[in-house]
């Protein structure tokens, strides 16, 4: 198995858990979500020291891994050691549709995300960004393309391969080839062969 070490990042709603489950899945990797490890009970967040710590526990136990998500504190800890990063940045409505789309569904179903923690109808309309994944999306989503284009340019990050997708057709297609380059050659080979019906 190859080596990979990925880091997800991107605006709210751009799918950064969801491509991370994928990998898990297809590729085996053990998974770390960043806002699993941040939001304690009653999302009182974790001090910095200690969150530090925890992502370089997960780090140091996998030759292999995928984390996802955004924090300043630990991102420098966790590129230094990824091979690869994959910036997710839908366009805005996108980015909107699906965070108030599942933050409805999780507060209408009061499901729990982490730590005992659950979001609320109450929070989602409001319009302070603090509380409302709503308002915080809208207001940081040019933030973060700004943030990140700083980034993926700066030559501290060179050894990365970094992927920027703005389509689910682009992400479906990187993971597609992912899974090929996965296969002994063997069974590349034979796959290769097959009529294009038949795959």
């Amino acid at each position: 198995m190859i080596d990979r070490r990925i880091s997800i990042v991107g605006c709210s709603g751009s799918g950064k858990s969801t491509l991370a489950r994928r990998l898990e899945a297809s590729l085996g990797l053990p998974r770390l979500e960043l806002d699993a490890v941040y939001h304690q009970a009653n999302w009182v967040p974790l001090p910095d020291d200690r969150f530090r710590q925890r992502v370089a526990a997960f780090i140091d136990e996998h030759d292999s891994w995928v984390i996802d998500g955004n924090y300043r504190v630990v991102q420098p800890d966790v590129w230094s050691h990824a091979t690869t990063v994959v910036w997710l940045h839908p366009p805005r409505r996108v980015a909107m549709w699906r965070v108030g789309w599942r933050s409805a569904r999780r507060s209408i179903a009061r499901t729990e995300l982490w730590n005992g923690n659950r979001e609320t109808l109450s929070n989602l309309l409001s319009r302070d960004p603090e509380r409302s994944m709503l308002a915080w999306t809208w207001r940081t989503h040019g933030r973060k393309k700004a943030r990140f284009d700083a980034q993926f340019a700066d030559p501290r990050w060179n050894h990365l391969d970094r992927k920027c997708f703005t389509r689910d057709t682009d992400v479906r297609s990187w993971l597609a080839d992912l899974s090929t380059e996965e296969l002994p050659t063997a069974s590349r080979t034979a796959a290769s062969s097959q009529p294009e019906h038949d795959r």
